[in-house]
């Protein structure tokens, strides 16, 4: 007796479609997409280690699942065709929430909001308060190359006078005055004017522009996000993710 066409269907889709989860919990292994160029979330340092915010949240969810970490690197750049190319479990250290990275992937829920604004050096603060300021020609903005940093300059900077360069050694050129404006997220501003007392965040509060902070997951992997997503609320319940925020941020668990 031949099997319905929809029973065929069904039992194809499923052999197909094991999740992520089973997949890790098999090979004891959390495959993570990480720039390691942006405190205080992710940062490889010369020993070639990673530490940050992000990266002790990733260890905890690997060790959750009975897995370890292999680290995966990419480029604010790259990270979306990273991610999908060599097929990363998820990717964090401070990814931004964009409808263009929506596109080829999903995102756990949010870490919360964390809006674009200006860090510049203390004494040129009253130059640099809105757009209309910045948004000159004689203005030098610096960002790192690909992320939703220069997007942002690209969109409402644009007689600015952009320059790339490594995230790392950007906060440096803006206190040699190299360059006048970094246009980034609130959390790495007020995190830099604490290790460069020369540099100030433009107004954390009020943001330039409205922007989210999560987990890049694979696409239409439900039990995989469900789980990440479970996982995240059972952390922030507890106080885990507080207590790791504030050895990072600085902000009280």
């Amino acid at each position: 007796m031949k099997k319905p066409l929809f029973v065929l269907l069904l039992a194809a889709g499923a052999a197909q479609a094991q999740s992520r989860l089973d997949l890790i919990q098999q090979n004891h292994t959390l495959r993570v997409c990480t720039t390691g160029d942006y405190k205080p979330y992710s940062f490889l340092r010369s020993d070639g280690e990673y530490e940050g915010l992000d990266i002790s949240m990733a260890q905890s969810l690997a060790a959750s699942l009975g897995a370890k970490v292999n680290w995966v690197p990419t480029t604010w750049k790259t990270l979306s065709d990273d991610f999908v190319a060599k097929q990363c479990d998820i990717a964090l250290g401070g990814v931004s929430v964009t409808l263009k990275r929506q596109k080829i992937a999903w995102f756990a829920q949010p870490l919360g909001v964390d809006g674009k604004i200006p860090l510049v050096r203390c004494a040129d603060k009253a130059r640099y308060q809105t757009i209309e300021q910045i948004n000159r020609k004689t203005v030098r903005v610096i960002e790192p190359a690909g992320g939703t940093n220069e997007a942002f300059v690209h969109a409402h900077l644009p007689q600015a006078s952009l320059q790339l360069a490594e995230n790392t050694t950007i906060f440096q050129q803006l206190v040699d005055n190299k360059a006048d404006v970094m246009i980034t997220d609130a959390s790495e501003a007020q995190f830099q004017q604490q290790h460069y007392p020369s540099l100030c965040a433009i107004n954390p509060d009020k943001p330039m522009q409205y922007g989210e902070k999560a987990y890049m997951l694979p696409r239409d992997d439900m039990s995989w996000k469900l789980y990440v997503d479970q996982w995240l609320h059972l952390a922030t319940a507890t106080g885990e993710y507080a207590a790791v925020q504030s050895q990072w941020l600085g902000k009280k668990p």
